[in-house]
């Protein structure tokens, strides 16, 4: 798999199930392309299985060896993955 240009994408501000099978069509498109960065700033409410979905996005970008990082991410996202205990899984993916 060739390296291509940083894809971003943006979260909306709602990731429900209804939301969520959408998402994940964006970074499976995405993270073939190469390195990905997620906007979650505007994120407002997040479900569970919407993390878990990233979890498993940042480790298939590992796998292709590309860079995955959730850039800015709103408070009720960062208290969702404190509250869930998955501080540890998106230590290393989030930036400010």
């Amino acid at each position: 798999m060739s390296k291509q240009a940083k894809q971003t994408v943006a979260l909306p501000e709602v990731i429900d199930l209804d939301a969520i099978d959408g998402i994940r069509d964006v970074l499976i498109d995405a993270l073939e392309e190469g390195p990905v960065t997620v906007q979650a700033g505007a994120v407002e409410r997040v479900s569970t299985n919407a993390l878990l979905m990233l979890v498993s996005a940042a480790e298939t970008a590992r796998r292709h060896q590309f860079d995955f990082k959730i850039e800015a991410p709103s408070a009720a996202m960062t208290t969702a993955i404190e509250r869930l205990g998955l501080g540890t899984q998106f230590s290393g993916m989030i930036t400010p």
